[in-house]
């Protein structure tokens, strides 16, 4: 079972649902940048406040930012770990690779939760979340399309890439992912 890994997809599309319950069931850290980001937005500092006022544009947050809070983290885990929202770009995944390198940590494998759009946006608006509307939404996958997607080819270049078909029960969607990593 590969231990280091990263899931991608559009916003809403299960990654976070899919990484507890993989990592409940593995023992490993869920390094959710969305729940990081949350969490900082909550506790009401000075960061936290300009993390909201971007978030709440549908905008991502600065790399150096990310990757510093995605560094803490890994250096504190030991039991494998999965990455869930960052990397969002080329320019991030070149920054982890090489942060990876360094603690000797390398990535593994990179599961893809792929899902319609009109499905997408039914869930995402169905979330409740106050920076979910149809304007932010568009917002999200517009910036989705253009700076991660191409990740989708740099894993799969490395030849780390597994695709998963997103619009399906959980249960299922998590028993492919499963079978994906040698579950």
């Amino acid at each position: 079972m590969k231990k280091k890994l990263l899931f991608l997809g559009p916003p809403g599309a299960g990654k976070g649902t899919q990484a507890n319950l993989f990592c409940n069931k593995y023992g490993l850290s869920h390094l959710s940048t969305g729940d990081l980001l949350r969490d900082e937005v909550s506790s009401g500092s000075v960061l936290g406040l300009k993390a909201a006022e971007i978030m709440n544009k549908g905008e991502l947050v600065s790399d150096e930012l990310v990757l510093s809070i995605v560094e803490g983290r890994l250096l504190n885990t030991n039991d494998g770990w999965l990455l869930d929202g960052f990397p969002r770009n080329v320019n991030q995944a070149n920054s982890l690779k090489i942060l990876l390198e360094k603690i000797n940590q390398p990535l593994e494998r990179v599961v893809l939760i792929k899902i319609a759009d009109d499905y997408l946006i039914k869930r995402l608006l169905g979330r409740g979340r106050q920076d979910d509307n149809e304007q932010v939404i568009a917002n999200r996958l517009q910036i989705y399309r253009e700076k991660t997607s191409p990740l989708i080819d740099l894993y799969n270049k490395q030849g780390i890439l597994e695709e998963i078909e997103g619009n399906a029960d959980i249960d299922v969607v998590f028993s492919s992912i499963e079978k994906a990593l040698g579950g």
